[in-house]
């Protein structure tokens, strides 16, 4: 694999933990800002809407840009935005500002994947996927948890001072390091195959939805369920990274092998274990003291690999039946971000109405329910021809 390719890991690694930096301090910031936990979740809920809404968009006008300069671009605006995050006045300024936040990953994210795409072999390109969507795997493995430890002892506005470090090294270091990537020439002729990639957002956003009830809520679910606060949330936010590795390992290799609608299935069936778990640890099935610390700990790993073994499927699959044009990319990735904002609403109705252990089960239906719908929306593989 064309090694500039894990250059832009860096970028990935940088959105990834941006995205997700305060989870770990959720409940100390709200009570800062003078509002309820529930609501300060939406400030991720503001940071996806924003990309969903806007990044098809910005992929349009800057289809034609250099996907370095895309990029970099991307990393420079979130560098300043984290900045003003840290400083603050109040609650209101900060939802404004996560959500321009937002347009920032809208630019870097699809342009990254495009950018891996063109710079691997055919054969290859799926593991190039994977590996930039790796960043997000050290995000969680180092970024995220090292936001909640600096939180821990500094407050929370440190955390959004560590992500403007972190996009500052990935601005470096995609500047003095990754290659001019021109823009592949827009698509011309024949139709966009609607049904063959319709499926693929759909699945796109059920998953996202189902994972992020319960993911940007972390911090209570490890309170409840293992009993640990403050910096050992880090700890426990490590473990997504872990998942994430098995998954994107995982997941690289089945796209590069061409895994459809069985793999897609199977990630959602591992991943309603995984809030199966969760609920098991937070309504304390297992009792408290380490059995619960492990159950949430696998909980938190099962549920990452089922993500992670996904993704890397549905994006070589876009990249191949699209040829990578950007608004498509850029497409799955406001579908992410939706994913995420109905999970982050669904995950706060659910804390709010009835409390820390409903956030599993909200999950939990959440999966399933996206296992039914998606066991029907793929068409009928067509029976090969003598």
């Amino acid at each position: 694999m064309n090694p500039r390719i894990y250059v832009l890991t860096l970028s990935s690694f940088a959105f990834g933990s941006a995205a997700f930096i305060f989870a770990g301090l959720l409940e100390p910031m709200a009570a800062d800002l003078g509002v309820s936990t529930a609501v300060a979740g939406q400030l991720q809920t503001a940071y996806v809407l924003t990309s969903a809404l806007l990044g098809p968009a910005v992929a349009h006008l800057l289809g034609r840009v250099d996907r370095r300069l895309v990029v970099m671009g991307g990393l420079a605006l979130g560098l300043c935005l984290h900045l003003a995050c840290a400083f603050t006045p109040n609650f209101m300024t900060l939802m404004v500002l996560r959500g321009l936040a937002g347009l920032a990953g809208a630019m870097s994210g699809p342009a990254a994947s495009v950018a891996a795409a063109t710079l691997a072999s055919p054969e290859r390109r799926g593991s190039a996927v994977a590996t930039v969507a790796g960043g997000m795997t050290l995000a969680f493995v180092l970024g995220i948890p090292l936001g909640s430890v600096v939180g821990a002892a500094f407050g929370w506005r440190a955390t959004f001072l560590v992500a403007a470090g972190l996009s500052a090294i990935a601005l470096a270091g995609v500047a003095l390091f990754l290659p001019s990537v021109p823009a592949q020439p827009r698509r011309t002729g024949g139709q966009v195959p609607i049904g063959e990639i319709w499926p693929l957002y759909l699945t796109t956003f059920l998953m996202f939805a189902a994972n992020m009830t319960l993911n940007l809520y972390i911090a209570p679910i490890v309170r409840v369920g293992a009993g640990v606060t403050g910096a050992g949330v880090g700890a426990f936010q490590a473990m997504i990274g872990v998942g994430s590795i098995a998954g994107l390992s995982l997941g690289g290799r089945a796209a590069d092998r061409g895994a459809g609608k069985a793999w897609i299935l199977q990630g959602f069936v591992i991943q309603g274990v995984a809030m199966s778990l969760h609920f098991a640890a937070t309504h304390h099935l297992l009792g408290t003291g380490w059995s619960s610390k492990v159950l949430v700990a696998s909980a938190i790993f099962v549920a990452a690999t089922a993500l992670f073994s996904v993704t890397p499927v549905i994006q070589s699959r876009l990249i191949q039946a699209t040829d990578g044009a950007p608004v498509a990319l850029a497409l799955n990735g406001s579908v992410i971000a939706l994913g995420q904002a109905l999970g982050s609403t669904m995950g706060g109705a659910a804390l709010a109405l009835l409390g820390v252990p409903a956030i599993p089960g909200a999950a939990l239906a959440m999966s399933l329910t996206a296992l039914a719908i998606l066991a029907f929306a793929f068409p009928r593989a067509r029976p090969a021809t003598v």
